[in-house]
């Protein structure tokens, strides 16, 4: 094999895994977080789920990447992991369509595909139409990069060593293994399998030699999803051995079909090679194709085992409730933030539940700080400036990981959300700055043995309630958002109004003697902090309006 030849190999493959990325990115461009909306709506059911599995993969071309997608999704807590056994399913047999493209010889509309998609791309001002035309550009890069490495491999049929070493691959354990490591190593079994559809083409080897890679390349395929699992939460991690026991069970199923049947009169292989016998690369396909459905109706309804058996050999561990600050929503799909399908959906929703956590910090201590000026009691200074420290780390610790994915969000809707979340943490932060201010005033008021008016002290009582009544509104889940800010909106004048009133309530009281001047000066600083409360209220809600529905 000449040195043009390994050139030619390379390149083909390096254009088949790029082509592969450009599905992924054009489809993630052009989904964005509607990617939650709809695994959210099909996934309740089994059927549906291996559909949509099966769907999404075959447009990216990559059982991988979906997982890796699946992986993020119940790290983040949008997917449950019995849903995510369905899609896993179905993924495995949405690879497969690959390998079916590859045995029709769509190849040859290759360079159509690729031209009309860059045309999409350069030539066309719609954005959404740019994200199409980059999953077809990948589409046609993928099937050139094929047949540029089938012609690369050419050579191999007339190498005694390269024939002979394909011969051992017969025996299942090498090749099961051998397909595996290969697998592993490119992270793509699509990849892996077209590579072997290459050989065959060429005339290398025959399904007799190809069978048992073939099903160690389902195998290797997981890599990507342990990989991607590696930080991420106990249910994330078990995901993965969902992923590994479907294809380690169908391998089993099948090598054993495969070695037992020609004993009892009955070759799968050889039945397989009959369908098609002048096509070798669509025996490979058929073959990868059966495989991944006949496992699939296999474990279908065995769905439920397969998450008592993943929970079995990775139980929950005390030692897995994390203590002191840390991020509970907010982990990493992978160690460098690739880009892959889904992850605008995974990211926005982990800001988001975050947000929601810290914002229940934030209410907790502005309830807490009206209730020490009320009762004068500076003892919950300490508790209220623990929290507002944990506050002020989640703001940062969000903030950092927002500008970090907002660079890479192509999709611009999804852009202006995260956009939206760095603002919303802000105003958080700044909600938890003024409740600190109010219960400092209890210490004022110990030392100083000041003493509010029962008509203040009503007053306070209201701000405290008004306030959390705000607070509570913007808990609420988003479904109408034009009415949920009004509804905020009017929350926020009476905040306003409420003010004014008691401002004129207290220039009453000091006309009538009965406020102190330590005492107005704190309840006209309370006020101040009160107002303050409601305006940030208001930005938070502004915000969270604009973003998608939740």
């Amino acid at each position: 094999m000449s040195i043009a030849n390994i050139l030619s190999l390379l390149g083909g493959l390096a254009l088949f895994l790029h082509g592969m990325q450009m599905m992924s990115s054009g489809l993630e461009a052009a989904a964005g977080n509607r990617m939650k909306s709809i695994l959210e709506k099909l996934t309740a059911n089994r059927i549906l789920g291996v559909l949509v599995g099966a769907a999404i993969t075959a447009v990216i071309q990559s059982s991988s990447a979906t997982t890796v997608m699946v992986v993020g999704f119940v790290n983040s807590g949008m997917m449950t992991l019995t849903q995510a056994v369905w899609i896993i399913m179905g993924a495995n047999i949405g690879t497969t369509i690959t390998g079916q493209l590859i045995a029709l010889d769509v190849g040859a509309l290759a360079p159509f595909f690729a031209f009309a998609g860059v045309v999409m791309m350069l030539f066309i001002k719609n954005q959404q139409i740019n994200h199409y035309g980059s999953i077809l550009a990948g589409l046609g890069v993928l099937f050139i990069g094929m047949d540029m490495m089938s012609t690369a491999m050419i050579p191999l049929r007339d190498m005694p060593a390269f024939v002979n070493l394909m011969t051992q691959f017969s025996n299942p354990i090498l090749g099961i293994l051998a397909g595996a490591v290969f697998t592993a190593i490119i992270q793509s079994s699509s990849a892996s399998v077209g590579i072997l559809q290459a050989l065959a083409n060429s005339g290398v080897v025959g399904l007799h030699s190809a069978v048992f890679v073939l099903f160690g390349q389902n195998i290797g395929t997981c890599i990507t999803a342990v990989l991607a699992a590696i930080g991420t939460s106990r249910s994330a991690k078990r995901t993965t051995i969902i992923h590994l026991m479907f294809n380690l069970i169908g391998t089993t199923i099948f090598t054993t079909v495969c070695l037992v049947g020609p004993m009892l009169g009955l070759s799968l292989v050889d039945f397989m090679i009959s369908l098609t016998p002048a096509n070798p690369a669509a025996q490979i396909a058929n073959m990868h194709t059966l495989f991944n459905i006949v496992t699939t109706l296999v474990l279908l309804p065995l769905g439920d085992y397969l998450v008592k058996a993943a929970m079995h050999i990775l139980p929950d561990r005390p030692q897995d409730q994390e203590e002191g600050m840390h991020l509970a929503y907010l982990i990493p799909v992978n160690a460098n933030q690739d880009r892959t399908i889904g992850l605008s959906a995974i990211y926005i929703n982990q800001i988001r539940q975050e947000l929601d956590r810290m914002l229940d910090m934030a209410k907790e201590n502005v309830s807490t700080a009206f209730q020490a000026v009320l009762d004068r009691d500076p003892s919950l200074i300490a508790k209220e400036e623990e929290v507002e420290d944990y506050i002020d780390f989640l703001n940062k610790e969000i903030s950092r990981f927002i500008s970090h994915v907002i660079v890479q969000e192509t999709n611009t809707q999804d852009s202006a959300t995260v956009s939206g979340y760095f603002k919303i943490t802000g105003n958080i932060e700044r909600i938890g700055d003024h409740a600190v201010n109010i219960c400092g005033y209890s210490d004022i008021l110990k030392k100083k043995d000041v003493h509010f008016s029962d008509e203040a002290r009503t007053e306070i009582a209201q701000m405290r309630d008004v306030c959390q009544e705000a607070l509570d509104a913007l808990g609420q889940a988003v479904t109408d958002p034009v009415g949920w800010l009004t509804q905020v909106s009017a929350l926020e004048q009476k905040i306003d109004d409420m003010t004014s009133t008691f401002r004129q309530n207290q220039l009453e009281r000091m006309r009538r003697g009965v406020c102190s001047d330590e005492g107005c000066i704190l309840f006209s600083e309370m006020l101040t902090d009160f107002e303050r409360i409601g305006d940030h209220v208001l930005n938070i809600a502004q915000e969270r309006s604009n973003a998608p529905t939740e």
